[in-house]
């Protein structure tokens, strides 16, 4: 036997001879998986892999699995001295053989494989060189579409989420080399959220410190190229490579992966984004941004994403106008998007964060501030930017409440309704300066609101807790508020579209051109008038009054009396809408009344126009004939008491005290339509609600409630005890009731406070002769007991001894 030191020589000269590359014997010593690995790269790399040795190699790793771990080893040996060496040919065909054992290998042991692969990917992203960059990005992509039979507990995806992320942020010289390295970027961003989205045993993709540099990463991209692209059928085969559309694709998928829990960190990253680079102002990109949210997230998720922006909106309550309402343009556009899933239940938290951010908009413009105050270094506001930002408000609350059912809607009208400060309901309304003009600013915006979610369906299921304090408004002296209530009335009225056909005021010949869509009235109808149909018309009759009211105000109430007779009316509202329309020349007629001339001519213009219209509704031809006979006496004598003249540019009207005699009565007779009370004069109802919605003076006040007592008098009782037609009756009462209001208007102050102070002189008299009277404790339940006198007194007896019935005791 040889001796051990001449062996140990022989082994070591082998070993170096197979570091010099000598072939011979030495090469038999060497492991078959090295020599296979050898085997495939050739003696010059521009030959490429050697693909039948490849093939070798590849039966080899599958015939023994336990060598698989071995091999990526020497191939990541081999690769990492081939880029220390720059033999970039060699590091190619190393990558391309890794490719395809991963393709071909599923066997248990390639966790241990996939160890060495990612070391290789991580050695190329490392290295400074775009060709390695992205020749490690494409192998790393084909390795995430690969489905691993066997879970891993140690892989660790940090370092290529920060690589790739660092990559979409490419500022290379060479432009077209520079969109490389981002599209590279964008698509190992792609291949580790496939990779690691579905697998519990990875770490979660979905935590912030990921998707803060995931999200902005494709944000920057997909910003690059914020112009609009082509649809995906339109583009060309170029275009479909763009770094924008490839972005779009990746995000999408993203977002389309996320669960319910992840919502929130992956929306989180997209408004910071947005904040830091100033985009909530331009709104295209950041609309773009959230509408691709919106559709590619799972619509049972679509709340959560409002949400995070209400949130967002409060949080930049004190940010400038533009920022705002970027954010509400945001919130408009996701509305609309989130009508087709569930909108959760953020429904009033939505309607409540406008509202808030609406009252503050508006007290920022009359501050001219976010804090109040108007130091030195204060922001000052931009008024126009905030009216702006109130009207996307208002059209955002507007088209989230299209997207809610009729229930919901009405619930939005009650809540927006509730928050509306009501004349007399509100004691501490401002009465002046600029807290008032604020507040009265936010009584219009809210109105505004209202005009935007009301909708047809929705009138006779309202309660009186929303009627009675939107009637109110239309008393006040405010021609807007007035013009908005009238506009929210029509479009709950309105439930067949005829709104459209009433909008210009004219004499109609033949209605049946206006195609009008008229139903029976239900029953529901028929309760709703009985219960609110006084309150319309006196609302009406008062409307018609307002020395401030306009053109559109009359062409609102004309549409109001026209969607009255064709959508609510029955044979006695018909009638009630008679004598109103009579009730309303009478006021034009009434000297009693102070209204300009042009008021005057208006209000016998509407009437004469509307009992054209309802005339013609009836289809009672005496009616209809006596109607048109007024009218071409009123063309040939009065053309100013006729719409054509009055509601025109440029009106041309003169007063006369011209009155005509309507015998509605005995034109009427006969139809079925009730003539006994078409034949009483309609009065207006003056309630506590006209008080409180609107004092101008302290004379109108005083004839209010003088007009009050007067109607509750005994001597107004015996009027009522007789019959209820007496036209000499009720002109008396009316005479007297004009003479009271014209001593409290035009008589000396001292009279008036002479006449007050014994009213309140007798009121005390009266109030210490009732002091006298004798009180007398209520009756005891237990009954009472006779005195020794004959009379009768009341006995005490303890609570635990009375007798109550079954019903009443708990």
């Amino acid at each position: 036997l040889p001796d051990r030191r001449d062996v140990i020589h022989h082994l070591c000269f082998l070993s170096f001879c197979s570091s010099l590359g000598v072939c011979g014997c030495c090469g038999a010593l060497r492991p078959r998986y090295k020599r296979l690995v050898d085997n495939i790269f050739p003696e010059d790399p521009e030959d490429g892999l050697v693909k039948a040795n490849m093939e070798k190699l590849t039966f080899y790793a599958l015939s023994a699995p336990e060598k698989l771990d071995r091999i990526g080893a020497y191939l990541s040996e081999r690769l990492s001295r081939d880029v220390a060496r720059h033999r970039y040919g060699y590091v190619c065909i190393a990558m391309e053989a890794l490719d395809q054992l991963l393709m071909a290998c599923h066997c248990q042991s390639i966790n241990l494989f996939v160890e060495s692969f990612l070391k290789m990917v991580r050695k190329l992203l490392e290295s400074d060189k775009p060709s390695l960059q992205i020749l490690g990005t494409n192998s790393f992509v084909k390795f995430a579409n690969i489905e691993e039979d066997t879970p891993s507990y140690h892989r660790s995806y940090d370092f290529f989420v920060s690589r790739f992320s660092e990559m979409c942020h490419s500022n290379f010289e060479d432009p077209d080399i520079r969109t490389k390295i981002r599209m590279a970027g964008i698509k190992g961003l792609q291949g580790v959220v496939r990779k690691t989205v579905n697998d519990e045993l990875q770490a979660n993709i979905w935590d912030p410190q990921h998707m803060d540099k995931i999200v902005p990463s494709l944000l920057f991209n997909l910003q690059s190229g914020d112009s609009r692209s082509p649809s995906p059928l339109q583009a060309s085969e170029k275009e479909k490579e763009s770094p924008v559309e490839l972005t779009e694709r990746c995000f999408r998928e993203l977002l389309g992966r996320a669960a319910y829990g992840n919502i929130k960190n992956a929306v989180t990253p997209v408004l910071m984004h947005l904040d830091n680079h100033c985009l909530w102002e331009g709104k295209t990109f950041a609309v773009r941004c959230f509408k691709i949210i919106m559709y590619s997230i799972q619509s049972q998720h679509s709340h959560l994403v409002i949400q995070q922006l209400l949130g967002h909106l409060d949080a930049n309550s004190k940010n400038s106008a533009r920022v705002r309402a970027g954010i509400v343009a945001v919130l408009l556009e996701a509305a609309a998007i989130a009508a087709s899933g569930s909108v959760g239940p953020t429904v009033l938290e939505v309607f409540n964060t406008l509202l808030r951010q609406l009252r503050l908009s508006v007290d920022y413009e009359m501050t001219g501030s976010y804090d109040g105050s108007t130091s030195i270094g204060t922001k000052i506001i931009k008024a126009h930017e905030e009216r702006q930002l109130q009207e996307a408000v208002i059209r955002t609350i507007g088209s989230f409440a299209n997207t809610l059912p009729t229930y919901q809607r009405s619930e939005v009208m009650l809540f927006i309704m509730g928050k509306i400060p009501v004349p007399g309901m509100n004691l501490t309304l401002p009465s002046t300066g600029s807290e008032y003009v604020g507040t009265r600013m936010f009584q219009v915006m809210l109105l505004k609101s209202l005009v935007q979610v009301s909708t047809t369906n929705m009138l006779t299921a309202l309660p009186s807790s929303f009627l009675e304090p939107l009637l109110s408004f239309s008393l006040t002296d405010d021609p807007e508020v007035r013009l908005l209530v009238l506009q929210i009335l029509l479009s709950l009225i309105d439930r067949h579209d005829n709104r459209p056909k009433f909008s210009k005021i004219s004499i109609i010949s033949d209605i049946s051109v206006l195609k009008l869509k008229v139903d029976k009235c239900s029953r529901q109808d028929n309760l709703f008038m009985k219960k609110h149909g006084q309150h319309l018309y006196r609302h009406i009759y008062l409307g018609c009054k307002e020395e401030s009211s306009g053109r559109e105000h009359y062409e609102s109430l004309y549409a109001l009396l026209g969607l009255l007779s064709v959508e609510l009316a029955n044979e006695e509202v018909v009638v009630d809408l008679i004598r109103l329309a009579l009730a309303l020349q009478d006021l034009a007629l009434s000297t009693d009344e102070a209204l300009p001339v042009y008021n005057r001519c208006a209000i016998h213009a509407l009437s004469a126009a509307y009992l054209n219209l309802i005339c013609q509704l009836t289809t009672v031809p005496a009616f209809c004939q006596h109607i048109h006979e007024v009218i071409e006496v009123r063309q040939k004598e009065r053309p100013y008491f006729l719409p054509e003249d009055v509601f025109v540019e440029s009106p041309k009207y003169e007063w006369y005290l011209f009155k005509f005699v309507h015998p509605i009565t005995e034109v009427l007779g006969g139809s079925g339509y009730n003539t006994e009370r078409l034949g009483l004069p309609y009065v207006p109802q003056y309630t506590d609600e006209d008080r409180l919605s609107k004092r101008k003076s302290i004379g109108e006040t005083i004839s209010l409630q003088v007009e009050v007592e007067s109607r509750n008098s005994p001597e107004k009782e015996e009027v009522k005890s007789d019959k209820l037609d007496s036209v000499g009756m009720e002109e008396q009462e009316r005479e007297r009731r004009r003479q009271v209001v014209e001593k409290f208007q035009k008589a000396p102050f001292e009279e008036i406070a002479a006449h007050c102070g014994f009213r309140i002189i007798n009121s005390d008299r009266d109030l210490s002769a009732l002091s006298r009277l004798p009180f007398r404790p209520p009756p005891s339940p237990s009954g009472t007991i006779s005195s020794g006198y004959g009379q009768n007194q009341s006995r005490s007896v303890p609570i635990y001894e009375m007798k109550f019935p079954d019903l009443c005791v708990y």
